[in-house]
């Protein structure tokens, strides 16, 4: 009887073999790294570019805005809009500090929101409770109280704006330091995300 012989694998090359599945399994880890990376990269530089040139977060840091809105809020501005055309009237603007906060103690990145009052050329006034705009008093149903102060006549200059919080007897506004200059404009408040019961659109 014939005994059939087996053939038996050679070390060498099932070694050789191994190595170069190993090397390959790499390749194909490696490559997909990269691609996770490159899909990280581009995705933190769109992020970048909308914070920068299209919409950013924001959250209230004070009573200033009351009850419009409410200390811990947090906000969605969009600056899109003050490229095509200047703010309005009733605009609710979040800002650097000008010049006249900053040497009153404020850091120049801090920021600051209110409400638009007062366009360039605009005149403005506060007696008797009321605030005057071009010599007629506004209605004002988003304030939280009528202003205990009275202001005389102020016309805005060019390219500046007389700003108001809604809360106006707790607010550090136009009326205590004077006009807001458009460059300082950082965007508009649109939308409140945060708290959930209260998320929507801001009513300007």
């Amino acid at each position: 009887m014939t005994s059939q012989k087996t053939n038996s694998p050679d070390p060498a090359t099932t070694t050789q073999e191994t190595k170069t599945s190993e090397t390959s399994g790499l390749l194909r880890l490696w490559r997909s790294q990269q691609e996770n990376i490159r899909l990280v990269a581009i995705a933190l530089v769109m992020a970048l570019i909308i914070r920068i040139f299209v919409a950013e977060p924001r959250y209230i840091p004070s009573d200033s805005m009351i009850p419009t809105l409410h200390t811990g809020d947090r906000l969605v501005v969009e600056k899109v809009s003050y490229w095509f055309h200047p703010a309005e009237t009733g605009d609710i603007v979040v800002f650097e500090p000008p010049a006249q906060l900053q040497s009153m103690g404020y850091h120049k990145n801090q920021v600051f929101i209110k409400r638009v009052i007062g366009q360039p050329g605009d005149t403005v006034s506060v007696k008797n409770g009321l605030v005057y705009l071009n010599g007629r008093s506004l209605s004002e149903d988003y304030i939280a109280e009528p202003p205990a102060y009275q202001l005389n006549s102020v016309q805005v200059p060019a390219e500046s704006y007389f700003v108001m919080g809604d809360n106006r007897n707790d607010s550090n506004d136009s009326h205590v330091w004077g006009f807001l200059p458009q460059e300082n404009i950082i965007g508009r408040a649109v939308f409140r995300f945060f708290p959930l019961d209260r998320m929507g659109f801001i009513s300007n």
